[in-house]
């Protein structure tokens, strides 16, 4: 069945992570972070949230709708003091109007049945010439084959109606493009990046991770039993390779101009 994003169970699935260097290298070489009044919308667990703080945000407001996972994060992010947090969601933040320089909505609109509301409510919330960084996975994106790196890839190997699943969730490049348009932004630029998720010192710590389905929205679809079937699967498709185990993703990032 689908992650309840409600439950206290998952309230730190989405802490246990930092942000990764290719991460912060790719918003370093695309916007100035420095200074800035700063809203990650569908914060999670606060990952990228202390890390545009960290990056020199004077503020960052990490809004949710769920309160677990604000808690998580409240949590996780106690010790930077230009951090809050705020219960709200994509079409209504309950953020003042013209406020921020930049938006950061990561790993958010696959959730979201109305691009055009949750785009209109940044575009409200950002001051004119203000950015919107849309960081999400196409269809495209998500069915890769699996590899040493595309761990996800595997997923769909081993459970083929994963992908339907998968797949109905995501938005086409274009239909963001357009939508971002629509909703009063100039497409700055479109890039892909191939973002580490994380390095695992052993086979046994990915699948102590795979088996907790941290972070993995996606496999909360799966039984306990299928679970453990996938977490063989994988443990044989790696058994060639050496420890380090890097798990990359694809992402699609669209970075939008306030008009």
């Amino acid at each position: 069945m689908p992650i309840d994003f409600h439950d206290e169970q998952n309230r730190f699935t989405y802490t246990t992570r930092s942000a990764n260097d290719s991460w912060i290298s790719m918003i370093q070489e695309n916007v100035d972070v420095s200074g800035k009044y700063v809203a990650d919308i569908g914060c999670g667990g606060g990952i990228y949230t202390q890390a545009l703080a960290q990056m020199g945000a004077v503020q960052v407001i990490g809004v949710d709708f769920s309160e677990e996972m604000l808690k998580g994060a409240s949590a996780s992010c106690k010790s930077i003091q230009h951090i809050t947090f705020l219960q709200g969601n994509a079409y209504d933040t309950h953020l003042p109007d013209h406020k921020f320089d930049l938006v950061l909505e990561r790993a958010l609109i696959h959730h979201l049945n109305d691009l055009g509301a949750c785009f209109r409510e940044a575009h409200r919330i950002l001051k004119p010439g203000g950015t919107l960084i849309i960081q999400d996975r196409t269809p495209q994106d998500c069915t890769l084959p699996g590899s040493e790196h595309h761990l996800r890839g595997f997923f769909f190997e081993k459970f083929p109606r994963l992908i339907e699943l998968e797949v109905n969730r995501r938005y086409d490049a274009n239909q963001v493009q357009q939508t971002m348009e629509a909703s009063g932004f100039k497409l700055d630029q479109t890039i892909s990046l191939w973002e580490t998720r994380r390095v695992y010192e052993n086979m046994e710590s990915l699948k102590e991770d795979l088996m907790s389905r941290t972070g993995r929205s996606l496999l909360h679809e799966l039984s306990g039993e299928e679970l453990q079937e996938l977490v063989e699967y994988v443990e044989r498709k790696l058994e060639p390779v050496q420890n380090p185990i890097v798990e990359k993703d694809l992402w699609t990032v669209w970075f939008g101009v306030k008009c």
